[in-house]
């Protein structure tokens, strides 16, 4: 029995690694894609919302955290690609093929879904950048029931465009580049024309853990919200299982041998086969420069895409806030994400504070969207992995599956959206996503050095990465639970 059969999975069919593209200039902008979609989901997160709110307490130095945990998000990722372009298939269907069986892990994960991402609060922070932009003010507390109706809308409506186009994860690409480009451009030049020099300087030294105003390094301030700066570092990034849904991305974009696997297509696109296993190639003097091709178009994808837009979508907003907003401002209201709407314009004028709440509005609405996609796509593709007889239903239209999942996150998400006012549920879900890195840099590396062929397995260092990560982010979820514990 091969080692990826022993949960009875379906074995890896033998294939010859397809060539990869070799793009110059801006050719550049169509091989790359899956890092973009998680930066895009990652800048609604922690860089818009909890980055800001846990700048202004506490100062720069936090950056410092920020910055190691984007290094390793990095390798972590790039490890999740080296699963996908060696085997073609997403990282939660490796997962399955560990002991103790596939079906515990499926359940598992299915979980871990719900847990991290059954809470929307991307879309109810959404509805109160939008209740500002109509209103004109940030909701207080009699304002809550307008702002939960807001949220459902914004929910549904991120489900409707799911409903249409073609081809799923490239329309979330195209739309992920606009956003990217938009946002980041957009508070760069805001950035530049407000923002005084003295908190340019504390924002780059905070990049090392220094604190410009006590004149130490600070990477741990005293007094600290351990459940914000837990969540802090679990959404600085990608954030827990977000980092695994860029295998299932990947591979809907023909990363390596998932050419050969398929993809989801939408509704609008007629029915395409779908995989439920992947592939294997021997790794001889043939392969090997095909592979290193695969592996320069991951590197730039992850480095220069997620990295850099990742570092810049942390630093840029948080220069505006702790401009505009007192040191030392709790902005963890139902109006997060229009706090600095409010700020700038009651200095800068009306109009560009309704730009940045129709920023804010675009931003985290395009955030929710990203992650209810790429959680009922992961969810596919356990269930078609794991379960014959959904593969068979309605003559293997893997659509029948994905959609049949997206109605009942609809369910879940109008219920869980009157639960909590939305920080509560975006610092709840962070938290979560900080201890779920333990588990799955570990899983990834059990992975990548059990299944795969030991000439594509990671080398000694980037597998101490993987157990350093497991212990960094277990060091922030011991103490975040511990504080919530305590009250």
């Amino acid at each position: 029995m091969s080692t990826e059969t022993r949960t009875g999975l379906a074995p890896w069919t033998q294939a010859e690694l397809p060539a990869p593209p070799v793009p110059r200039g801006l050719a550049w902008v169509g091989v790359v894609g899956p890092g973009v979609i998680v930066l895009g989901a990652s800048i609604g997160s922690g860089e818009f919302l909890l980055g800001p709110a846990a700048f202004l307490k506490y100062g720069f130095s936090l950056l410092g955290i920020v910055t190691i945990s984007l290094l390793l998000q990095t390798l972590l990722n790039l490890e999740v690609m080296r699963y996908v372009v060696a085997t073609g298939e997403p990282v939660f269907t490796g997962f399955m093929r560990t002991r103790p069986s596939s079906t515990a892990w499926a359940w598992f994960y299915a979980a871990l879904f719900f847990l991290q991402y059954g809470w929307p609060a991307w879309a109810a922070a959404s509805a109160a950048a939008a209740f500002y932009l109509v209103a004109g003010h940030l909701p207080g507390p009699a304002d809550s029931s307008t702002v939960y109706w807001l949220g459902i809308a914004t929910f549904l409506l991120c489900i409707g465009l799911l409903l249409f186009g073609k081809r799923i994860a490239r329309t979330l690409e195209i739309v992920n580049w606009v956003l990217v480009v938009v946002i980041l451009a957009s508070f760069l030049v805001l950035a530049l024309a407000f923002v005084p020099g003295t908190t340019w300087l504390a924002a780059a030294a905070g990049y090392v853990g220094f604190d410009t105003q006590s004149r130490a390094f600070e990477f741990i301030p005293p007094g600290m919200d351990w459940f914000l700066i837990g969540a802090l570092v679990g959404y600085a990034g990608g954030g827990g299982l977000t980092n695994v849904m860029l295998g299932n991305w990947a591979r809907d974009k023909g990363y390596g041998m998932a050419a050969r696997g398929g993809y989801i297509p939408g509704l609008g696109e007629k029915c395409v086969p779908l995989a439920h296993g992947g592939f294997t190639f021997t790794p001889d003097a043939g392969a090997m420069p095909r592979w290193r091709g695969w592996w320069r178009i991951v590197r730039v994808d992850q480095w220069g895409i997620f990295f850099v837009g990742a570092m810049l979508g942390m630093s840029l907003p948080a220069l505006l806030y702790v401009t505009f907003l007192p040191p030392g401002t709790d902005i963890r209201g139902l109006g997060i994400s229009a706090a600095l709407a409010e700020s700038m314009g009651a200095r800068a004028g009306p109009l560009l504070a309704g730009y940045i709440a129709f920023l804010g509005v675009w931003l985290l609405f395009k955030t929710q969207l990203d992650l209810i996609e790429g959680m009922t796509r992961s969810l596919t593709e356990i269930l078609w992995t794991g379960s014959e007889r959904l593969r068979n239903w309605r003559g293997g239209d893997v659509r029948a599956v994905y959609y049949a999942v997206l109605a009942a996150i609809v369910v879940w998400g109008v219920i869980a959206l009157g639960l909590a006012p939305p920080v509560v549920l975006l610092q709840l879900s962070a938290n979560i996503a900080a201890a779920i890195f333990v588990l799955v840099s570990l899983h990834v590396l059990y992975l990548n050095t059990r299944l795969l062929p030991p000439a594509l397995r990671p080398p000694l260092w980037r597998r101490i990465a993987l157990v350093a990560m497991a212990a960094f982010y277990g060091f922030f979820a011991v103490l975040s639970i511990a504080s919530f514990a305590a009250g």
